[in-house]
């Protein structure tokens, strides 16, 4: 069996309604062991020996029939969420006002990942690592602004979090 933890794209915003006991009864009749969920903003701990594609697709499926609406789905195994904490840990610095984690489906391509890279700023810098891109945002950040340097259209499909989040998730379902 393998550890597994889905990020759900655009789920409890702008009318899009999925709270986390709907989300946790879809995945648990999918079959899927020790399903469980952190906060109400879809992020989703599951166990199964299926593949991580099988189990992105079966998501997909299911999240749209019950809610009538697409539910874009990134999946990591547990390993592969270990690298994303890695790279938070790596470029964390007190310094930074925010800290946020885009997190894809597969990596962006050599050009695309250079043209993000690009977005820095005097608000911050963007930084590939992978499946996860982060924006280190300091002091020419306004707080709320969630996509400052204007990465999200290049990064699509993504969804994000604050490293926060990536460590309180790491935390829980890590441990």
């Amino acid at each position: 069996m393998t550890d597994m933890i889905a990020f759900l794209r655009a789920v409890n915003v702008g009318g899009r309604m999925f709270p986390a006991a709907d989300i946790r009864r879809v995945v648990a009749e999918l079959g899927y062991a020790d399903v469980a969920t952190h906060i109400n903003t879809g992020n989703v701990f599951l166990r199964t020996a299926e593949d991580p594609a099988t189990v992105t697709a079966a998501l997909e499926r299911a999240f749209e029939a019950d809610r009538g609406f697409v539910v874009p789905v990134m999946l990591f195994t547990a390993d592969e969420y270990r690298v994303v904490v890695s790279a938070v840990a790596e470029l964390d610095d007190p310094a930074l006002h925010r800290h946020y984690v885009y997190l894809r489906s597969e990596p962006l391509d050599a050009e695309t990942a250079r043209r993000v890279e690009g977005l820095s700023d005097e608000r911050g810098r963007m930084v590939v690592r992978g499946r996860s891109i982060h924006a280190l945002l300091g002091e020419g950040y306004t707080p709320g602004e969630v996509d400052p340097l204007r990465a999200a259209k290049l990064l699509e499909p993504a969804t994000n979090r604050n490293a926060n989040t990536i460590r309180a998730i790491a935390g829980k379902w890590l441990a």
